[in-house]
Parts: C-alpha cells; structure tokens; sequence
C-alpha cells in the first residue's frame, strides 16, 4: 500500500462543481482583490472563531505582522514566542523592529511552558505570543493570567488552528488578536497563500484594514505607510466554500488521530498530550522516534510519506544567531525537533490507510513504549 503525506487532489474531487462557480463568480463581478466575496467570507470566519472582527489578508505572516504593530509592538521592544515553530512566528516579530525571545516548550504538549514565561520577561517586553502548534491549543489560561499580572499583550499565533477551543473558547478569540494562516496544507486552505487576523478590537480592526491596503483610509488618501497585504476575491471565495465543510473534516481528522493513537499504543513512538478539556483539531500528527532518518527512510520503502514539522529550531537558525542562543539553550525543544515525524492525515483519509502507516512504523520501530513524559501538561 501507498499512502502519501497528505492529498489535496482528493479533496478538489469533491469540490471543484462548487469551486468553478465560485471562480467563475468572481471572474463575472472583476472583484479579483478584495471585493464581496473576502467580506462575506471575513464575516463568516469572525462568526466561525467566535470574534467580532475578521480582516482577510494574502498570509499568516501578514496577519502576524499587523497584529504585532496592531498591538503597538515597535524597535527596541521584546516579544516572548516559543522557537518550536515555523520561522514566521519569529519573522514577524523582526518586521517590527522587535526582538524575539524565547522559551522553551513544555515537552508534554509541544508547546510554550507558561511556568517558564515569566522569567523571560523584561522591563522591555510588549507581548506573549503563543503558538498552538500542529493545532494543539496553548495554555492559554495561565497565560493570559500572566500577561494580565504584568500589563502585557497577548496574540494568539493560530495559524494551524483553525477551529481549535482551549476550555470552551475558541482558538483565537483570546488575545487581543490572533493569526491564522490559509497556506493550502492547512485545515482550512486557499487556493494560493492567504491569511487573516482576528480580534475583538475594533480600533486593531481598522488599522489592520488600513494596513493592509497602503495605509489608506479611503481610496488614494493614505494616512501612514502601509503594505499591500489584500486578499485576493479567488482566494475568499475558495474558503467560503472550505469553511462550509471544515466542521466535517476536523471531525475526521480528530477520528483519525484518536485511531492513531489508540494503534501505536505498543509502539517506541512518543505522543504529545493533549488537554482534555480542549479540542485539537491535529492540523499534523505529529510523533516523536529516535534515529528519526532511519526511520523515515524505512516508512518510504514501505510507501509511506512523512515530514518533519520542524527540523530546526528558530534559536539554530541562521538569521537568528545574533540573539545569542546557542545550542543546549531550549533543551526540550532542541530534542523535539530531532525527533518529530509527522504522519500522513488529512480528512480524505481512510482508517484503512492509519492502520497500514500505525503498523508500519511499529514495525520498524521497537515494540516497547517509551512515555514522552508523565503528569498533566495542562493548567
């Protein structure tokens, strides 16, 4: 059996009718920037993440940055992240003038460590800024305790989790704003690149709309200097028609995962936990081997596709040596990274195929369970 990492093809199958009228709408009304359909489709995903406001912009990294600057975010300021995520996240951060610093994770859930955070903080820091990696909500509670204590920002870095609740709320709709990214790999993906930033606030609202569009508070007089940051109207009307079916395909990928899990059970695999009082929606299912190259390998003779999410992290990265983090800094992390593979899962998946890739990789990997960690990683 061949099973690949992931099948966008499988997914147009059963959208393109309603996908080529969309096109063919936009197409009629000339609305290729902006236009209805990214406003009707901003209103529907503000009503979907549970917030007031959506503004549709051309990526994640887009809506990362005007968040940042949104929340007044300048040079010389500092932005607390985890270096457990793609480079975007800490990007963003630069575009601002700002100094990214980060903390290690909390190897049970993969993601940031609260307990840590607070040592982090300076007279020089501005904003929190959690990710919810692979579509696993950050602790968000005591994190917004903490932000709360210290008069600090929070922008939720929600770019693979769309749909996602951590204690009944929606990914998103915690901080003052939130990023969410419509790369097409994501569970809610464009056609092309695509992103949208969400809040509650309605003056961050405004500014991000300005933003966006060359800093202009109606057409041709611009009142600061913006960015061309415009969503195009193919890409609002591809994800209205996604949003429609999202509920459905986080549902299968969260029967999936739980199948996953329930298989590799007697395999030297390590899963990260997840909160039961949230929801994940397991954008990647993610598990962690040792000699991970090796194993790899093996999966691929067994026609298996995987992928690393992410090999390296942001503090080894090249651009971000100047920060002076260096090897053995964020010890949990730096071992998460060399030992992560990310399994095939998408909505079009059949338990068939998790049988076949759960049985492979307990095959080429000892039968002993080794635990990632014990105790509750959530508060």
């Amino acid at each position: 059996m061949k099973v690949p990492y992931f099948d966008l093809k499988a997914q147009y199958t059963g959208l393109r009718d309603d996908v080529l009228r969309a096109v063919d709408r936009v197409c009629q009304n000339t609305s290729f920037i902006l236009g209805d359909e990214v406003a009707h489709f901003e209103e529907e995903f503000a009503a979907y993440c549970g917030v007031a406001h959506c503004v549709a912009l051309n990526s994640g990294t887009s809506a990362l940055h005007l968040a940042l600057l949104g929340a007044g975010v300048q040079p010389g300021d500092e932005v607390i992240t985890t270096a457990n995520t793609f480079i975007a996240t800490a990007e963003a951060i630069s575009y601002t003038g700002a100094r990214p610093v980060f903390v290690d994770i909390d190897p049970r859930s993969a993601n940031i460590d609260p307990d840590r955070i607070e040592e982090a903080i300076t007279r020089r820091t501005k904003v929190i800024l959690p990710v919810h990696l692979y579509g696993r909500p950050a602790s968000l509670n005591p994190i917004m305790d903490i932000a709360r204590r210290h008069g600090l920002t929070v922008i939720e870095d929600a770019c693979q989790a769309h749909g996602a609740a951590y204690r009944g709320g929606h990914a998103g709709s915690f901080g003052r704003a939130a990023a969410f990214s419509f790369y097409p790999g994501k569970n809610l993906g464009a056609y092309g690149e695509g992103g949208a930033l969400t809040t509650n606030d309605p003056q961050l609202a405004q500014f991000a709309r300005a933003l966006r569009d060359h800093g202009q508070s109606e057409r041709y007089f611009h009142d600061f200097i913006g960015y061309n940051y415009r969503m195009d109207g193919f890409q609002g009307a591809v994800l209205r028609i996604k949003l429609g079916r999202l509920h459905e395909w986080t549902a299968k990928r969260q029967d999936l995962a739980q199948l996953y899990r329930s298989l590799l059970g007697g395999a030297r695999v390590d899963l990260p936990q997840d909160d039961p009082l949230s929801d994940c929606v397991y954008h990647l299912f993610v598990v962690y081997v040792d000699d991970r190259d090796t194993v790899r390998r093996e999966l691929e003779t067994r026609g298996v596709q995987t992928a690393i999410h992410y090999p390296r992290p942001i503090h080894l990265q090249k651009p971000y040596a100047a920060l002076g983090y260096g090897p053995g800094s964020f010890p949990y992390t730096e071992r998460a990274c060399e030992r992560c593979i990310s399994l095939p899962l998408f909505p079009e998946m059949t338990a068939e195929q998790v049988r076949y890739v759960a049985e492979m990789l307990a095959e080429v990997t000892e039968p002993a369970c080794v635990a990632l960690a014990s105790g509750c990683a959530f508060s």
